[in-house]
């Protein structure tokens, strides 16, 4: 085992060979905290590389080859990623599955891959795929991580076998791996039909690493919390990267109630995330703040930001601005860094848009959170603010060695090593997606300012297209409502339509104490349908709408007695909309909005 001090800033060539060449670099160094009962537990990089090493070799014995696909079906935790790595140190390829999917989706993840082996977190998993079992004829194996579950083999016992394996044959398989190898099968959300597999390469994974370092988003010492689904690419390349520099991953409890509570335990320096937990931070923020004490608040953060962009520039601030900031410290900033723990460096919001205010907001408090933009296809790398460099209302600029660039007709083009190989077994998705020239067209919307800074405007197929012709683009006006303290979800609706219109839910979390406190119903389905709360959300509507042209404005809405979920497929595991979904599911609501 090398020194831990070992610092080599080459990043690992491939991620067959990530684990072992992290704990040669690292050794002791902490790669992992998580919970144990009420504890939390580390394993260092040398302890990981140990249950990667016996897992792969344990998997060599099962009979996996270089280039089976190996599906893992859980919630992240420590177990995944060493699931994770031993699968890409055996020269094979994971392909992640959603631990919300049905067993019809897990069916078709698991079929189309063609996977061999299926990696389950406990017996409610195991069972979703025993019950599609016979459509699967290439599945051979079934593992389980937490058990026992009859005649199922643990991970632990699978490890067992491979201790006294044949290392020297396990580093013949990570050597024989090449750059241009796939090495993950992230399928998409299905938010236009059925998943497709994206295979993502060992170089895409490469190129991120090594961004990673060259833009100095994570070092040694951090500490980054995690709590993003790894089936998802977003969590996938923080994994990596977090690895390549010898930080640690503090995986989260399991619990999403409790992610706040345990960001005070942990105090991560760094937090990636998708925009909703700022959202409702924001909103418990602003909240808590008297309507006669608002106008203050937004001066504080006028303040706050100017304050902190001149401490980053070392530029002095007057006197009275700066006692001015530390009154905003002490009631306001102060509190809301002690959310996240009290030592966090900035977060990095991806996955879907977060609106500027909520941005400014953090930053002033002394959070900075960065938005970034990447897809599936893009192993999730593409645009990003940086500490040094970011503007609020952008994604950013291009990565090191990612090119962009705005089509004729708006669409954000990419091209680079972080691209995908292909669809798996869908040539013809694959053809349509990528042009001629080699630039993946995104389908994402954009424009590009002066100093080569990104913007996104809308996604293509998002576009609303009124019966006037005009084209509205619905994400901004549905993420200023999210903004609201009452609101969870906000979906507008129009096409070929006079007008638009909104269906939206409520957040129990804020709306039950508002309702109590007026002695009104706390049920949410009998809350919904009181004069009390339409007249609450028309407010809040108004107040969106003003920003807008009067063609772009929600003209009438709707309240549901209940929330968007997985569940009922209306909303991704990284809580995007599923617009097709929703607009099927409630067609007759959106029709009576026009009657």
């Amino acid at each position: 085992m090398a020194d831990d001090n070992d610092s080599t800033s080459t990043a690992s060539p491939t991620m067959a060979a990530l684990a072992s060449n992290a704990a040669r670099r690292y050794g002791s160094a902490v790669a992992a905290r998580f919970r144990d009962g009420d504890e939390w537990a580390e394993l260092t990089y040398a302890e990981l590389w140990e249950k990667v090493r016996d897992l792969a070799l344990g998997l060599i014995r099962l009979g996996v080859q270089p280039g089976d696909r190996v599906c893992i079906l859980a919630n992240t935790r420590v177990e995944w990623t060493i699931a994770d790595l031993a699968v890409c140190t055996a020269a094979a390829i994971v392909v992640p599955v959603y631990p919300t999917n049905s067993p019809d989706e897990c069916e078709w993840v698991v079929g189309n891959s063609g996977a061999r082996v299926v990696i389950c977190e406990d017996a409610t998993q195991i069972a979703k795929i025993e019950q599609v079992r016979p459509a699967l004829p290439d599945v051979e194996h079934l593992l389980v991580i937490d058990g026992p579950v009859d005649g199922i083999t643990t991970l632990d016992e699978l490890a067992a076998t491979g201790r006294d394996g044949d290392e020297a044959a396990l580093h013949e398989r990570i050597e024989s791996v090449s750059l241009d190898d796939p090495t993950l099968f992230i399928y998409t959300s299905g938010t236009t039909g059925r998943p497709k597999g994206v295979v993502l390469t060992h170089d895409g994974f490469a190129a991120g690493r090594r961004a990673t370092e060259e833009m100095g988003l994570l070092g040694r010492g951090d500490v980054i919390y995690l709590y993003l689904p790894l089936a998802h690419v977003f969590a996938q390349v923080i994994q990596a990267g977090t690895l390549e520099v010898g930080a640690t991953i503090a995986f989260f409890g399991g619990d999403t109630t409790k992610i706040i509570a345990e960001l005070g335990e942990v105090r991560p320096t760094v937090l990636p995330s998708v925009p909703r937990i700022f959202e409702k931070l924001y909103s418990m923020a602003v909240g808590s703040v008297a309507d006669h004490e608002r106008e203050q608040l937004e001066h504080a953060v006028d303040l706050g930001v100017k304050v902190r962009l001149a401490e980053q520039t070392g530029e002095a601030v007057p006197d009275e601005e700066r006692s001015l900031f530390e009154q905003a410290e002490d009631r306001v900033f102060g509190f809301v860094r002690s959310l996240f723990g009290g030592q966090l460096r900035f977060a990095i919001s991806g996955a879907a848009p977060i609106a500027p205010e909520i941005l400014r907001f953090f930053y002033a408090a002394g959070v900075p959170v960065f938005e970034g933009w990447g897809m599936t296809e893009t192993t999730s790398l593409g645009s990003i603010n940086l500490p040094d460099a970011f503007r609020f209302g952008t994604i950013g600029k291009a990565l090191p060695g990612v090119e962009m660039k705005i089509a004729d007709d708006g669409e954000i083009l990419l091209r680079g090593p972080v691209l995908f190989r292909e669809y798996w077994r869908n040539p013809d998705a694959t053809a349509e997606t990528i042009s001629e020239d080699g630039f993946l067209l995104t389908g994402d919307l954009g424009a590009i300012d002066d100093e080569g800074y990104f913007t996104i405007t809308g996604r293509k197929k998002d576009i609303i297209i009124t019966a006037g012709g005009k084209n509205l683009t619905p994400a901004n006006l549905e993420g200023d409502l999210r903004q609201s303290l009452w609101i969870s979800q906000a979906v507008m609706y129009g096409d070929r339509r006079p007008y638009p219109v909104a269906i939206i839910t409520l957040d129990p979390e804020t709306m039950v104490p508002w309702a109590e406190e007026r002695g009104l119903p706390t049920d949410m389905a009998e809350l919904a349908r009181t004069e009390e709360v339409r007249a609450l959300i028309q407010a809040e509507l108004d107040a969106a709408n003003a920003k807008y042209a009067q063609v772009e404005q929600i003209k009438r809405f709707a309240i549901l007695d209940h929330d968007f979920t997985q569940d009922t497929g209306e909303l991704t595991p990284t809580m995007k909309l599923k617009r097709n979904v929703i607009y099927g599911n409630h067609a007759e609501l959106f029709d009576d909005l026009y009657r």
